[in-house]
């Protein structure tokens, strides 16, 4: 049998989300509680794979993983995985096919918190507008000699929410490395008059010349969600901490 789980976490005490040796990851201690509790006995065996490896410091409300097993599981189960893990609390549970693979996603959602400190709205989400769409992404990403350089990026949302917090959320298939955050630095300097939005055109358009405007902070950016054609079974007793894990971000980031 093979299953998906859907889970949140708190990324700020994790030295990121993939396994490394000798310090703390979420996919690291995911693998670790789901072998202590004979669900499997290794991440080869099991064909254990990720949605979205995100980077140190980030949070999600909505990853993913999947495993094969021989073990039955059902959704109330997850109470007992959370009770073996800090600030990784598993919420959803689907029975999927063999070949389902986290990574071939039919959307990713990406969310970035950010203080409003004087910032020009409209210049700002003019900035944004101009990321929308496929673009070669070569400066604003760093781009692995592997993989395209090229991304459709189907929508961004910006909203002011309480306390002049902004939300900047991002739809797309598939990111690539530090993508988001180097498009909200862009789009900050943007909206603060640091920066000529032409500058944004030209380096979209200009992916073979090195253009550099830095990286936004990754305790900001958290993964909303992975959407697939399938709908997860939910543990309602445990999808509040969704909520929870929200308000310590915010809490962290603004008081």
């Amino acid at each position: 049998m093979r299953y998906a789980l859907k889970f949140t976490y708190y990324g700020k005490g994790f030295h990121g989300f993939a396994r490394q040796p000798n310090v703390l990851t979420v996919e690291g201690e995911i693998i670790r509680v789901l072998k202590e509790n004979n669900i499997i006995s290794s991440a080869k065996e099991s064909v254990f794979r990720s949605a979205s490896r995100t980077d140190k410091g980030v949070s999600a409300f909505g990853n993913v993983v999947a495993f094969n097993t021989m073990k039955r599981m059902e959704v109330d189960d997850l109470k007992d995985l959370n009770s073996d893990l800090n600030d990784i609390y598993f919420y959803g549970l689907k029975h999927v096919s063999e070949g389902f693979y986290p990574r071939y996603a039919r959307m990713r959602w990406y969310r970035y918190y950010m203080r409003d400190d004087g910032l020009d709205t409209n210049r700002f989400l003019r900035a944004a507008v101009l990321f929308t769409g496929t673009h070669d992404f070569s400066n604003f990403a760093r781009v692995e000699k592997h993989r395209s350089p090229v991304r459709r990026i189907e929508n961004i949302v910006v909203e002011e929410t309480e306390n002049d917090v902004v939300t900047v959320d991002f739809f797309a298939q598939s990111f690539l490395w530090q993508q988001v955050r180097r498009m909200v630095a862009a789009m900050e300097k943007v909206g603060m008059n640091a920066l000529d939005e032409k500058r944004i055109e030209y380096a979209l358009t200009h992916g073979e010349e090195r253009v550099d405007f830095g990286i936004a902070n990754a305790e900001s950016l958290v993964l909303v969600d992975v959407l697939y054609d399938i709908d997860f079974e939910v543990n309602e007793e445990v999808s509040g901490c969704l909520k929870e894990i929200e308000k310590r971000i915010v809490r962290s980031l603004f008081g």
